[in-house]
């Protein structure tokens, strides 16, 4: 199969892609309060147990991301990605203490493919479950961090499939992201189910390594 370069119309159906992934780390962060917890020990309306320091606010188990673009190694990288470069292009954050990003993608002959790993930094482990509860869909996922889920699908655009697999997973009060999608232009034809949940899986895995080990922390 000869390579050809990146055509025109590809090139401005996945440029605003690229925008659009940096553009949604520019997040907002807030904080959710919790009420402080009342005790009373019942001898006198005036006495009451002493409360321990911080007793409604769990401790953070991960205080910052690791480096995002050290997050997947490098064969993993040229496995999923033939042709992108293994350092990757990070992804702008308003506050990368607490949120990170990094994508590779290429167009090797025919064949494109799009990986990128984000990390999330909750205040706790209560609020990262919670955060996960409520905006993570898909298929669960044993084995991997705390809870996972794992969602797979095919779109068309211009006669063009793109299948694509996302996967989350939560790891104390860490929330980890992994997107991977490819079309196969030749075909027209997109890579398999199997093929693109094994590459999120795979790189999701390296991401959660990287997380609990503090590989490449800064």
């Amino acid at each position: 199969m000869r390579s050809l370069p990146l055509p025109v119309t590809l090139a401005a159906r996945l440029l605003p892609v690229a925008v659009l992934a940096c553009a949604g780390w520019a997040w907002s962060t807030g904080t959710m309060a919790e009420p402080a917890a009342e005790h009373h020990d019942g001898a006198s309306p005036q006495s009451s147990a002493p409360q321990s320091p911080s007793a409604s606010v769990a401790a953070k188990t991960y205080p910052e991301p690791p480096v995002p673009c050290d997050a997947v190694a490098a064969k993993t990288v040229t496995s999923l990605v033939p042709g992108a470069k293994p350092a990757g292009k990070e992804l702008s954050a308003t506050d990368r203490s607490v949120r990170r990003g990094c994508s590779w993608s290429a167009l090797k002959g025919y064949d494109y493919r799009w990986l990128d790993v984000s990390f999330e930094m909750k205040g706790s482990d209560a609020l990262a479950k919670e955060a996960f509860k409520s905006n993570v869909d898909g298929e669960d996922r044993s084995g991997l961090g705390d809870e996972a889920r794992l969602t797979t699908g095919l779109t068309t655009k211009d006669k063009q499939e793109t299948r694509e697999s996302v996967v989350t997973v939560r790891k104390a009060n860490a929330l980890i992201t992994v997107t991977y999608n490819g079309s196969d232009f030749e075909s027209k034809g997109a890579p398999s189910a199997d093929t693109v949940r094994k590459g999120a899986l795979k790189a999701a895995e390296d991401a959660l390594g990287a997380l609990e080990s503090g590989t490449g922390k800064s």
